[in-house]
């Protein structure tokens, strides 16, 4: 029966969500497995439950998660990851049917088509967002805030970036936000988005500050999400408030 939900759900009720951390080893530079931590927490909060996979560089990549992380890294493991993720295939198999990525810095420019390598030189990426990233002039270092598309209804993002890339979309590819304080992709866009692959600069780490889109990424796997006791909101909450006013930006 098709419930229309994602492939954690069938016709017998839910089974766990199943969320795969993608090569820790070498993409965990900036407290990225934060965003591994939320989704797990966000999930069982809801009494749904969760299986992980931390999936090492020298491990395959199962293409039957839910959820995949990619995290922030520096350019020689950047380049080792998405060459190592290229031959594997376990990713862009894992995507092609249906899972939700969330790629961070680092990972939002391997999942593009192409992006800088240690010399400047272009590296192929994984082709999963139709962008291209190169290295700016200068390097984005701070706050920054960004309102979300509205057709992806998510509250306004606060996040910490800490990159000298500059990303260019191609027409397949969606801006996740518009700046108002910082870099972002350097064109005046955060991020990216296509189908249920996004992609960000935010660190902080981007799901810890911003539970909508924490949700927002369930919601693609398990359809409409029950909601939480607000007393468990109440850090988070304070977070956004704390960062959001710091940059003189309305949550």
């Amino acid at each position: 029966m098709d419930t229309g939900l994602g492939p954690g759900y069938g016709s017998r009720g839910p089974s766990a969500v199943r969320l795969v951390w993608v090569y820790p080893d070498l993409l965990s530079t900036y407290g990225d497995r934060g965003n591994l931590l939320v989704l797990a927490r966000r999930t069982r909060l809801r009494g749904i439950p969760v299986e992980i996979a931390e999936v090492n560089s020298d491990q395959r990549v199962p293409a039957d998660g839910d959820i995949y992380l990619l995290g922030g890294g520096e350019d020689l493991p950047q380049i080792l990851a998405a060459r190592r993720l290229r031959a594997g295939g376990g990713l862009s198999t894992a995507v092609g049917r249906g899972a939700v990525v969330l790629a961070v810095c680092a990972g939002y420019q391997i999942a593009g088509t192409e992006f800088a390598g240690a010399e400047g030189e272009p590296v192929p990426g994984l082709g999963l967002l139709d962008i291209r990233s190169g290295r700016g002039e200068r390097r984005g270092v701070g706050e920054i805030t960004a309102d979300v598309d509205p057709a992806l209804g998510v509250q306004r993002l606060t996040g910490f970036e800490n990159h000298q890339g500059t990303t260019r979309r191609g027409p397949e590819a969606k801006p996740l936000a518009t700046v108002l304080t910082g870099v972002g992709n350097g064109d005046g866009t955060e991020g990216a988005y296509s189908g249920r692959v996004v992609g960000t600069y935010l660190h902080g780490p981007a799901l810890v500050r911003n539970p909508g889109l924490a949700d927002l990424l369930l919601s693609w796997v398990v359809g409409t999400l029950p909601p939480i006791d607000p007393r468990q909101e109440e850090l988070v909450q304070s977070l956004r408030r704390e960062r959001m006013a710091a940059q003189g930006a309305a949550v």
